[in-house]
Order: C-alpha cells, then structure tokens, then sequence
C-alpha cells in the first residue's frame, strides 16, 4: 500500500483524515498519523484499518526520519515554523510535501533543491491560503482567457460562527486562533492600491476604516484590510491593476467596538504588565485609564472614548463582563494582548453544539472591448459539529484533493509552489463541488473601489 504520512492531528485534520481513510480501499492508501498526543488522532481514525498513528516528536530526528523514509508523500500540518526541517527530510530521501502554510522564505530558498530531484512542495493549499487563490486565478484565467484586462481586484474571508450559533452581541466567536484575532493588524500599516495610488492604513485606523459586502442569504458584512494586500500581486500576474485590496470579514459593527480596544491599548504584546496575576478583569481596564478619586472604571472609559450609554458599544464591552471586580486574570506577567484574550475566551469560545462558517468574497473588475465590468464570487460553508468544523473542512479538504493527486502524478511540476496553475486549481476545485465548497458567481453592474468608510 502506499504510505501517507500526516504530522499533525490538530482542529484542522478531521476532514483531511476522513477524506484520506474514505479513498484508503480505493485509492490502496495507508495513513500514518504522527502526533505528540495521539488521543485526538485515535479519535478521528476510529480504529481504521487502513491507518497507524504514532507519537511523533518534530524534534526527535531519528524518529522524524524514520516516519519521513517510509511515506510516500509527507503532509506536515505543522505550525509554519516547523515544517522546514520536514522539508529537509523530504528532500534528503526524496518525498513530496504539502502544507497548508504560507511559503516561508526558508522554504522557498529550498525551491532550487527541490527542483532538481523533481518533488513537488505544494503549499498554501488551505482556505486563505488555498482556496482564495484557487478560486481567484480561475476567474481571472477566465478573464484574460477572453481577452479582459484586469482593472480591480478584491478579495475578503472570514472565519466566523454559523448564524444558529451567532449568540452574543459581537456576532462573534472564535472558531480558530484566539491569539491571531487579538492580534490581527499589527505589525506595520494595512497597504493596498487604490486607482493606481498607493494607500495606507495605520494600526490605530485599521478598524474604522471598513468596507462593506453583501452576501445572498446571509446579509451584511463588513471587512477591514489585511496588512499587506500586494504580496500576491505579482504572483497573480496582476502588476498593471489599478485596485488590489484584500481583507477579513466580520458582521457589521465588530469593527467599531474592536477598536476600543485598540485606542486603550489593550491589544499590545509588546510589553508585560506588573502583578497581572492578581489583577481583576476591572482593574486590568482601570489601568489604561486615568486616575480619578471620584468617577467609576465605567464613567472614566466612556469620557475618554467618547461612548455614550445608550450606544451599542457599550452593550457589547458589558457583555465581555471586563468590569467584574471579582474575575481574576490569574496570568503571571502577562502582556495586555493576552489578558484580554483570556477575557474574551469567556465569551467568545465556541459551546458545545455551536458551528462555525467560512465566508469568501472575490470582486473582479475587468476591461473587454472597451467597456468595464464586474463579477462578484461568494462562497460560504458551514461546519457540521466542533470536530467537523467549517475550517477544518476548508482546510483540510484541499490539502487532502492535493497530496492525492501528487501521489497520482496529476499534479506533478515540480518546486516549492502555491495553487496557482490550472493543472493544480482545475480539478482541485471541481472535487470541492462535491463537498459544497461551491463559488456562485454573479456579473453586475462595475462600481469600482467603493467602501463606505475608505
């Protein structure tokens, strides 16, 4: 039979174990599962008779070895930072690789030695990455396949909670890295391309400058920009567009309460707080305000952000209960960003029968015969249960159709690459039909750049 190997059986591999198990007969797969704690792997194997799972330690060479010399391909759904010495391995006893991770530059330098044994290193090849680039180049294939011009391009996704489950007044949940939310935009100005002019969006602006998007069946949203949505510019062959932005989706109003957060402070990381570990959750909000011996926590943060009472903002900071007196943050030296993504796990960690969603949005503007138009691609997916998630779907499925097809050789140019090619996007899109990762598309009428708030 032939080996696949899988490093990893986090949130995200449910659906890639299934789908691996469920074409095991067909397909005279055997998969191995490497994990440092394989009681979540024995859950989703099942007891399969097509499947071994083994403790598995990245770090432990020998046995990293040992596991990468008998797979026929290595699907690593590592952290990023881990994969690079699985690549190594990969090339060493020359296996195939895929993850769903951004190119590192570590792992693109390795694009030269990869090459020259003729392995494919499929990356990016999840959601966002993954799926956004798939389902953008297919369009914009299309386009310049009928001789269109590319003029505009927009791209958003969101993980976020199944409207059954949409419980609380943020409309939001966590359905994945707590941490990557508290965190989202930092690290330098949001940079896009507006008309052919370069835009930028500091940190403290980030969330009260937004976009808003309707989609079919599931109302509005809103979206703020990615940090930098040029990276793919060139790779998409997009080097003469006038409009290119990217960003995340929320429900309307996330971003206006978020940045509360942002004005206060409260999202750094870059410094600890003294003594965090007996703070309550409202003397940790008293102490990014200034001292009074007379007005409340309450009275000191509406004045210094201007939030009136009857304002849906202050609804929404109550509900987080971040002015309990008696909740303690238990947090030894803690930075701001992780108090208050302990505050926020409270209220925003996902119930027992809660489901998640993905939600996509692609604007394509183009030039044909001298008159512009507008198609608008949306894709949403709902998560069955908390180990069958949307993301875990999203996710893991691509990764899943890919590793295959490598090991069929219909996938088989070689490098370090992202799923850009017709030959990786065509058929990896048409199985994801299958499965309800469906995109429908709509030509309207071309409005251009047009936020509400940009």
């Amino acid at each position: 039979m032939r080996n696949i190997l899988i490093i990893g059986a986090g949130k995200s591999s449910s659906y890639l174990i299934k789908y691996l198990l469920d074409k095991s007969d067909s397909e005279n797969l055997h998969v191995t599962i490497g994990d440092l704690n394989v009681n979540n792997a024995k859950v989703l194997v099942n007891g399969h008779k097509n499947s071994t799972i083994i403790h598995l330690d990245v770090f432990d060479k020998p046995s990293r070895v040992n596991a990468v010399k008998n797979a026929d391909i290595i699907v690593s759904m590592l952290p990023a930072r881990f994969h690079i010495e699985v690549a190594k391995d990969c090339i060493t006893y020359n296996k195939n690789m895929v993850t769903a991770s951004y190119v590192s530059k570590d792992m693109q330098a390795l694009n030269d030695d990869v090459k020259a044994k003729g392995l494919v290193f499929m990356n990016e090849i999840g959601v966002d990455p993954g799926i956004d680039h798939m389902s953008a180049m297919q369009v914009i294939d299309a386009i310049r396949d009928k001789g269109g011009e590319l003029i505009l391009f927009e791209s958003f996704t969101g993980g976020l909670v199944a409207p059954e489950s949409d419980t609380n007044l943020w409309n939001y949940k966590f359905t994945w890295n707590p941490r990557n939310v508290v965190t989202a935009g930092q690290g330098g100005a949001a940079k896009f391309l507006q008309e052919g002019k370069f835009k930028y969006i500091p940190y403290n602006r980030l969330f009260r400058r937004t976009e808003f998007l309707e989609i079919e069946g599931y109302g509005k949203f809103e979206a703020y920009a990615n940090r930098d949505s040029l990276k793919y510019q060139n790779v998409y062959g997009l080097e003469a567009i006038e409009t290119l932005y990217r960003g995340t989706i929320r429900r309307v109003g996330y971003s206006r309460a978020w940045n509360i957060f942002v004005q206060l402070g409260m999202t750094d990381d870059g410094y600890t707080i003294d003594d965090s570990e007996n703070m309550s959750y409202r003397d940790f909000v008293n102490s990014f305000l200034p001292y009074s011996h007379t007005d409340s926590v309450e009275l000191k943060l509406r004045h210094a952000l201007k939030i009136d009472q009857d304002d849906i903002v202050w609804d929404k900071l109550e509900e987080l209960d971040i002015f309990n007196s008696k909740k303690r943050v238990e947090l030894v030296k803690a930075t701001p960003a992780q108090i208050l993504q302990k505050i926020l796990m409270d209220s925003w960690t996902l119930a027992k029968d809660d489901k998640d969603m993905i939600v996509m949005y692609h604007k394509f503007g183009y030039l044909l015969n001298d008159k512009k138009h507008q198609i608008d691609a949306t894709m949403v997916t709902l998560g069955q249960d908390q180990t069958y998630t949307a993301m875990s779907k999203t996710v893991g499925l691509p990764v899943a159709i890919a590793t295959l097809s490598i090991l069929n050789k219909k996938i088989a140019t070689p490098g370090v690459q992202i799923p850009i090619t017709k030959e990786v996007y065509t058929p990896i899109l048409e199985e994801l039909k299958t499965y309800g990762i469906v995109f429908k598309e709509h030509d309207v009428e071309y409005l251009g750049y047009n936020p509400l708030n940009l």
